[in-house]
């Protein structure tokens, strides 16, 4: 056995990658930018081919005899794997190697919790981290092996250690998923707010490092923490958007999107995949540089459908066209419609024509027209304004005389159950239109 060392960061990095496998360099390069967010020293890479995963190491074992003499000439005290490894293949390898191991997703989760800044998630990073670390809970045991058998007279203080520490951990686990489920009711509140105010919602996605946030930053006054490393926003921030030919919206920044994202991540960040979910418009971000976008695009749509955002309406923005010499534009589909927007989020060029496509896509049919509503209408007449939707306004005895301008898919919800929605309905669908 070895004494697990709780600090240190000399990491050796192990690439797993199959014969067939076309991006193996990317995939590395990835991996290497993951372990630089995470702040560790990476002292070299190793590739390993695995055409039938090895149930012990996953690797074979003449890789893993190479990966062990790497950590005694250098020193290191951490390997990290591109590959989600099982509690078992990760507990051999620190036994072989002699060295902290971390998988894949165990890299993402330390990542998460280091960027996590709300109070919400950090709750979710936390609660994702306790489910990842119950199958491996052994491993911090390993000096009580002995003298956890199974036999008579053979129960020693590593079962005992082992049993309270899965309790203590299932205790965790069982209050972190009720104080979400409080923080979760707040925001579905606040979710339905916003839908009674029918103001159109749209949610940055895309991968991670695309542009996102400071796209969000050019088109809101959002002031969202924006770096060129992976992951560097996290908690989900929601804006107001002005401007806009079809009226206000609301756009929500999203965490970004990474191959093999772990799935107790992908469950415990409910409230940022949720403002995805519930979105009237995805703008899905992608980084025009980046030779292989339409790669991650796909996983990007993959996770998307996982979450069940994959029906919501996109439009796909391509970023950074300043470092491609790629003149903005919009691209517009056989309905005329805007497709795709080529723009630089950095140096704004291109943002306008942005606000262009979504004012057109959100807006639809705008309706323009004079309403009449009685006194006894306050509540109609109270949506309407909420959702921006009076351009002009007189009062008198009679009632409100309003000047209404706004989109047909903004006044349409508004109709509702209101008693006094029968003139509002004449303007969204007017009884003789196409006789």
């Amino acid at each position: 056995m070895f004494d697990r060392q709780k600090k240190g960061d000399r990491a050796i990095l192990v690439l797993p990658h199959s014969r067939g496998e076309g991006d193996a360099v990317r995939r590395g390069e990835e991996f290497a930018e993951l372990v630089a967010s995470a702040g560790a020293e990476i002292l070299t890479s190793i590739p390993a081919r695995v055409e039938a995963p090895n149930p012990r190491f996953y690797i074979g074992s003449g890789k893993a005899e190479e990966v062990a003499e790497a950590v005694r000439a250098l020193e290191a005290d951490l390997v990290l794997v591109d590959h989600v490894l099982s509690p078992v293949q990760e507990r051999n390898l620190e036994k072989h190697l002699k060295a902290r191991v971390v998988d894949r997703a165990g890299l993402i989760l330390d990542i998460f919790a280091q960027r996590a800044r709300s109070h919400e998630g950090k709750l979710e990073v936390e609660l994702a981290q306790l489910k990842h670390l119950a199958t491996r809970l052994v491993r911090g045991w390993t000096h009580l092996d002995a003298q956890r058998g199974g036999a008579i007279g053979n129960r020693g203080p590593g079962e005992t250690q082992l049993e309270t520490d899965r309790r203590l951990l299932a205790e965790r686990v069982k209050m972190l998923t009720k104080r979400l489920e409080k923080v979760q009711v707040q925001r579905d509140q606040q979710r339905r707010a916003r839908l009674r105010n029918t103001v159109p919602r749209v949610a940055l996605v895309g991968y991670t490092n695309a542009g996102k946030s400071t796209l969000f930053n050019a088109l809101t006054t959002g002031g969202v923490y924006a770096a060129d490393q992976l992951f560097a926003t996290l908690d989900p921030t929601v804006r107001k958007v002005d401007g806009l030919s079809c009226g206000p919206a609301v756009i929500a920044d999203t965490v970004g999107f990474i191959r093999e994202l772990p799935h107790d991540l992908v469950a415990a960040f409910r409230a940022t995949l949720a403002e995805a979910r519930d979105a009237d418009l995805l703008i899905h971000v992608s980084d025009a540089a980046d030779e292989e976008r339409e790669l991650l695009a796909r996983v990007v749509n993959e996770v998307l459908e996982e979450i069940g955002a994959g029906d919501v309406p996109q439009l796909s923005v391509m970023n950074k066209v300043d470092l491609v010499d790629t003149a903005p534009r919009i691209d517009r589909g056989d309905d005329g419609k805007p497709r795709q927007v080529w723009l630089s989020a950095a140096t704004g060029i291109g943002v306008d024509g942005l606000r262009e496509a979504l004012g057109e896509l959100l807006g639809g049919d705008r309706i323009r027209a004079g309403l009449e509503l009685p006194l006894s209408a306050g509540r109609l007449h109270a949506r309407l304004k909420a959702a921006g939707a009076i351009a002009g306004e007189a009062v008198d005895e009679h009632g409100w005389h309003l000047d209404i301008d706004a989109p047909r898919s903004v006044l349409a919800p508004l109709l509702g159950d209101d008693v006094h929605a029968g003139s509002l309905r004449d303007l969204i669908d007017p009884p003789h239109a196409g006789h």
